[in-house]
This record gives C-alpha cells, sequence and structure tokens, in this order.
C-alpha cells in the first residue's frame, strides 16, 4: 500500500473562521490510480477537521470535539486512499450516477430502453459495476468566508454504466466556521438521462463500538417500504404505529429487530417533510456517551436510513479497527429509490438545459 506523500504543506489559510481561529485546505500527494494523481485534501474550520481524497470523492475521516472538547474521528474507512481501491461498503463516497436502487436494472425514458449492470441481485445499485465511488476526479480547493474547499469535477461519458448522456458532475465539500460540513452537489447533461447522487458516509458519532444507543430524530412522517430485496413496492406508508418512527428521538436499536430486514436492521428510504425543495431539517442524532450531535439538513425529497447491516467484521479499517455489524450509520438525502419507475415520485429524470443540485449540510455540535 503506497503511504501518503507530503507535497503541499499549506494551499490556503485564513482567519475567516469565528473566533479568529485559522481555516485551512492542506494538500498531499497520494500515488496514482488508473494513471491520475490521487491526492487528500485535509479541511479545517469550526473545530472540525475533514481528510477527504479525490478517489470517489470520499471523506475519508472527520474529526469532531465530544462534550469535553476531545477530538475523536466520527468516520468509517480505511488510513489511505489505496485502502479504499479492492472495494467496500461506498464508504465515505458520493453514489453515482443513480444512487439506490433502480429495479431488474432496466428503466424506460422517452421511449427507448436501457439495461443496466445488475450488481445487486436483479438490480442496479449506486451507479453499477464501476459507479461513479470508483473513480479518481479533478479537484479545485479554495477558503474565504464560508470555509475551505474542494470541489471535485467528472465528466461521465454517453454510455457509461448503460446511461444516455454525457453528464458533468461536481461535488464540493466546505467545513464551515459554524462546524458544518456542508456537501453540494450538481449535474448537467447534454441528453435525457437520470441522475440522484448522494452522499455515503458511515457515521460513528461515539468513534468506536456500535450506533444502536445513538438517538435518532427524522423529520419524517412518512416511509417508503420495500420488499426483500429493498426495493419501494410503490406505496408511500405513515411511520406512526411503526419501528420507522423517529419523528421523536429515539435510540437506535429500540426497534431494530422489528424493523426486520435479512440481516436485521434498517435500509429503507424515509419521505421528508418538504415540498419546496428549500434546505430544511431532515435529521438530528445525539451519542449520549461523547455528547456529541449531528444535525442534517438538506434540499432532497428522501433519506435513506441505513444501519450498516451487511457489515461482518470481514473489513478492517483504519488502525486495524473491524467494522461489524451496525458499526456505523448512514443517512443518505436523495430521492426516491427506483423512482424511475414511480412517475408521480420526484423525478430523476434530467434533461438538457436544466441543472441537477444538492445540498446536504452535517452539522455538528455537543452537549
Amino acid at each position: 500500500m503506497r503511504s501518503i506523500r507530503f507535497a503541499l504543506a499549506l494551499v490556503l489559510a485564513s482567519c475567516a473562521s469565528s473566533g479568529g481561529s485559522t481555516s485551512r485546505v492542506v494538500v498531499e500527494e497520494a500515488g496514482q490510480k488508473d494513471g491520475k494523481a490521487v491526492q487528500v485534501y485535509t479541511l479545517t474550520a469550526g473545530g472540525l477537521t475533514a481528510k477527504i481524497t479525490n478517489f470517489g470523492t470520499i471523506v475519508m475521516s472527520l474529526q469532531a470535539p465530544d462534550r469535553n472538547g476531545k477530538l475523536g474521528d466520527v468516520v468509517l474507512g480505511f488510513d489511505s486512499p489505496a485502502g479504499y481501491y479492492a472495494g467496500h461498503p461506498f464508504f465515505g463516497c458520493t453514489a453515482g450516477r443513480v444512487a439506490n436502487r433502480i429495479a431488474n436494472a432496466t428503466f424506460d425514458l422517452d421511449g427507448k430502453t436501457y439495461t443496466l449492470a445488475k450488481n445487486n441481485g436483479p438490480h442496479m445499485l449506486h451507479g453499477g459495476a464501476k459507479g461513479f465511488d470508483k473513480y479518481v476526479w479533478d479537484a479545485q480547493v479554495g477558503n474565504g468566508v464560508d470555509g475551505p474547499w474542494v470541489r471535485f469535477t467528472r465528466v461521465s461519458p454517453d454510455g457509461e454504466e448503460g446511461f444516455p448522456g454525457t453528464l458533468t458532475a461536481t461535488v464540493t465539500y466546505t467545513v464551515t466556521p459554524k462546524s458544518e460540513l456542508k456537501v453540494e452537489m450538481t449535474a448537467t447533461t447534454d441528453k435525457p438521462t437520470l441522475v440522484n447522487l448522494a452522499h455515503h458516509t458511515y457515521w460513528n458519532l461515539a468513534g468506536s463500538g456500535d450506533i444502536l444507543g445513538h438517538e435518532l430524530q427524522l423529520s419524517c412522517d412518512k416511509y417508503t417500504p420495500g420488499d426483500a430485496t429493498l426495493v419501494p413496492n410503490g406505496k408511500i406508508e405513515p411511520v406512526a404505529g411503526t419501528p420507522f418512527d423517529f419523528r421523536s428521538p429515539k435510540p437506535i436499536g429500540r426497534d431494530l429487530a422489528k424493523a426486520g430486514g435479512d440481516p436485521v436492521g434498517y435500509d429503507g428510504n424515509f419521505v421528508v417533510n418538504n415540498a419546496t425543495g428549500d434546505l430544511v431539517p431532515v435529521a438530528k442524532v445525539v451519542e449520549p456517551k461523547s455528547g456529541r450531535v449531528m444535525e442534517i439538513f438538506a434540499t432532497e425529497p428522501g433519506v435513506q436510513f441505513y444501519t450498516g447491516n451487511f457489515l461482518d467484521g470481514t473489513v478492517k479499517g483504519k488502525g486495524g479497527a473491524v467494522y461489524a455489524k451496525h458499526g456505523g450509520f448512514c443517512l443518505e438525502t436523495q430521492k426516491y429509490p427506483d423512482a424511475v419507475h414511480h412517475k408521480e415520485w420526484p423525478s430523476p429524470v434530467l434533461r438538457p438545459g436544466t441543472t441537477y443540485r444538492h445540498v446536504m449540510v452535517h452539522r455538528f455540535s455537543a452537549k
């Protein structure tokens, strides 16, 4: 495994952060992948430090303070970009061109049928056999009053993984003076196509152990039930009276067994109380022992809540950490899964002359 080599100690620094603390971007070289330079970008502001690589736009780590001010890494992953090359359960990446599942790996658009890779049983998952998480993206960095940022760009050619249209996608990460990790995604196309980009970090606000004691609240009155293969059945149902009711805070593990699944756990889409497309509250997670709090705001109509059900202890991460079942959770704001097959749902279709935009903000604090 190639180690990360120090390349540029300080790209940009300023005193734009609140309280006069310094915000900065540091860039390190990490070898090459597929003939392109791989780099790691360290963004620091507002008491947070994020390490992000241009391979898959992966958030490798995020250091956040607990109630005593002690920093801890709250992200599952590997010590270097090379750790992600052999495959992993989508740690920290941008999933796309279409995140989540497309049933039977096929869809119709404007009278034409498109066939995709079947990489999740009979379905397509997270963009296919080689989705956006498996490419080295181009990058730019900057710093300003909103904090240090890195912007990744990738051009996905017409026909890639079966999708029509040349798609130009950007993903911008900003660490803000307000102790936020902000994710902004855009895309444009030259032909009608599908787009549903999602950020896929596995979180553990304790830094280790399982996440069953984390307390979750979702701004979601309804959800989209799925079948045994985790594809929505087309219905939208109220969460009231079900294990999927997180309208009031409760430990993730309280009703987990009742949620079912094989393996058991949560892995489904919730309908965000958001009819406008504005940036609205989606989720709040509290880890009682450390006091860490993460609030999520987003513009998308859905959020996939996943409790790391398929982690089975075979993945060894940072410092040899073993990631066991329920060792992390994901909250992926998105269009609904398989929306292309449900015309009444928010559409994943993107047409020339329009721009796909998705904003997601993770705000950290401690109590």
